[in-house]
């Protein structure tokens, strides 16, 4: 696969692995409950938007495409490489969620469901590309259209960390733009990928380790430099 644009919200460097312990504060005893409450809150959202869904409510998809069509366009284009076909991808995924609600089970949340379908959605249409041996066109395509959404990252920076993704697998590629360009966590990965927790983490470590790599000067480089 080519160098894609990326749709970057996070200043382009890859984080040291493992990461650095995190220093843990506190809470005021105030504050101690807020992230309970918000979990509640978002698991009530997520109950409300499963039922209106289900129940044929046109405001539920509404309400989910206000929530996440954003978020869930900016993924399909880190997948697919441009916002035409990203565009595409989002309305066939939301098409397919209101064909598909009958069959959630709420075996994960429905939001993540959601991204699941989209994901597919986005593997069906790369593979739908390698096969009309298109590749090559989008990708020059790509590269004109797409513009970054981190504009203080360097030029320069970003098309190095680009050409260095696309040295990735697929897999790792998809994993590590779901963690740290999406900012998923482990256990929603998971689900979307239809993969374990302690594979998403795995795939994750292998994917910063070969980006690495790819992007730190050789040291002896290094020292010639100094």
């Amino acid at each position: 696969m080519g160098t894609m644009g990326l749709a970057l919200p996070w200043e382009a460097r890859i984080p040291s692995v493992p990461r650095e312990p995190e220093r843990r504060v506190e809470p005021s005893e105030h504050l101690a409950g807020v992230p309970n409450i918000i979990a509640a809150d978002a698991a009530k959202e997520d109950a409300a938007l499963a039922n209106g869904c289900r129940s044929g409510d046109l405001r539920a998809y509404e309400r989910l495409y206000a929530l996440h069509g954003a978020r869930m366009k900016n993924l399909a284009r880190n997948l697919l490489g441009n916002a035409v076909d990203a565009e595409d991808a989002v309305q066939e995924a939301f098409l397919k969620v209101q064909r598909s609600i009958a069959s959630f089970r709420g075996q994960s949340s429905f939001v993540t469901w959601a991204y699941r379908i989209l994901i597919n959605t986005c593997y069906d249409a790369r593979r739908s590309r390698m096969r009309k041996k298109e590749i090559a066109n989008d990708e020059t395509s790509d590269a004109a259209s797409v513009e970054p959404r981190a504009p203080g990252a360097h030029p320069t920076l970003r098309m190095a960390l680009e050409r260095a993704l696309a040295t990735l697998t697929r897999h790792q590629r998809d994993v590590f733009l779901l963690y740290e360009v999406e900012g998923f966590r482990h256990a929603e990965i998971a689900a979307m990928m239809e993969i374990t927790e302690t594979a998403s983490k795995n795939t994750l470590f292998q994917a910063k380790k070969n980006l690495r790599q790819m992007l730190e000067p050789p040291r002896s480089s290094a020292r010639e430099a100094r």
